[in-house]
């Protein structure tokens, strides 16, 4: 692309992980043309992340799996009135659709193209990503991708080639955190949290670094058992942490407290926004959690952190740097393996806090 100030949408629905994996390519766009602007459509429950994705200059924010459990209802043809203008409201030189799928090369398809713009999508499924023909069919140019990649840089990887630079060096996000988190109360102990939440029995307690525990997963098969997660938190106690425990919904609260009833300093986080939530995130010593997307907003937030898998697919999902590994082992990893894993990552943390 020859234009010095191009305007480019991505379109990039769901999930949570997928939408946080695609936040490298719009910071190796912004590296190949600085002066770019960067639009991207993403389901309205994701929006307030990508609004904290640096460089995303208008977030358009659509929600299709509500639009199409009742479309021909008068509210839901409205909405989709209204998306639909908001979208075509600025032309585009260049249309990326990153998500693969019928759905997103639709919106992809409706976008206003400037003179010369073009639609890109992807040309065949890589090995684990969802993919559907008419990806292909409705883009203008459909790029092919080499099958076995790495989430990350299968979203790099389309950018790059629908634009028409080189990648340079690792993944960047420029996942940017707010003013929005929690604040840990002080001198938090178990018996205080749950019988009087938020409690503190002496406000002057200095607070102790915090590590979050990532344990819901939409998919029962990646969690990891309730008594790893006790004897993980136990150790990290004993360590000088405070553990923290997120979680998105009734039953993940009910296993956090579960939990933290097994520990001396546990901090059951309450219910908050996907922004809060990533903000609150931001401040801890690190995090150790299943193969999830709060998981992958704290790779992209440069945490320290330790992934589990119950399955090998680290390589299409997972890390390895000198701050954020892996973990794998069938039928799942001993408590042992992660903290050992853990005890590489979190020492300079700690000396530092």
């Amino acid at each position: 692309m020859s234009l010095e100030q191009p305007r480019i949408l991505i379109v990039k629905l769901s999930s949570l992980g997928d939408v946080v994996h695609a936040m490298a390519g719009v910071q190796d766009i912004r590296r190949a043309y600085p002066k770019a602007q960067i639009d991207w459509v993403v389901e309205r429950a994701f929006a307030p992340l990508v609004e904290r994705c640096e460089g995303v200059q208008r977030v358009i924010p659509c929600e299709l799996r509500r639009w199409r459990k009742a479309y021909f209802s008068a509210q839901n043809r409205k909405e989709w009135s209204a998306f639909k203008a908001d979208l075509q409201a600025q032309a585009y030189d260049a249309v990326i659709d990153l998500q693969g799928l019928t759905k997103s090369a639709l919106l992809a398809w409706l976008a206003r193209k400037r003179v010369g713009g073009l639609h890109f999508g992807m040309a065949n499924q890589t090995e684990g990503s969802s993919f559907e023909a008419p990806t292909r069919w409705l883009a203008d140019v459909a790029i092919a991708l080499e099958p076995h990649v790495h989430a990350v840089q299968r979203a790099r990887l389309l950018c790059a080639q629908a634009l028409g630079y080189a990648l340079q060096g690792e993944p960047v996000f420029g996942l940017l955190p707010g003013k929005l988190a929690a604040v840990q109360p002080r001198d938090l102990g178990t018996h205080k949290l749950l019988a009087n939440p938020g409690a503190a029995s002496n406000p002057f307690a200095p607070r102790k670094p915090v590590v979050a525990l990532v344990h819901g997963s939409s998919r029962e098969d990646k969690e990891w058992p309730l008594a790893h997660w006790i004897e993980l938190g136990q150790r990290l106690n004993h360590s000088g942490f405070c553990v923290a425990l997120a979680h998105g919904n009734a039953a993940e609260k009910a296993v956090s407290e579960k939990i933290a009833a097994g520990l001396q300093h546990a901090w059951v986080w309450p219910s908050m926004a996907l922004d809060a939530v990533t903000d609150t995130l931001a401040q801890c010593a690190g995090v150790i959690g299943v193969d999830s997307g709060l998981s992958h907003i704290a790779v992209a937030l440069g945490l320290p952190h330790v992934q589990i898998y119950n399955f090998d697919t680290a390589w299409r999902t997972g890390v390895h740097n000198a701050r954020q590994v892996c973990v794998f082992a069938q039928p799942t990893p001993a408590v042992d393996q992660v903290w050992q894993a853990w005890d590489a990552l979190h020492t300079p943390v700690l000396c530092q806090s």
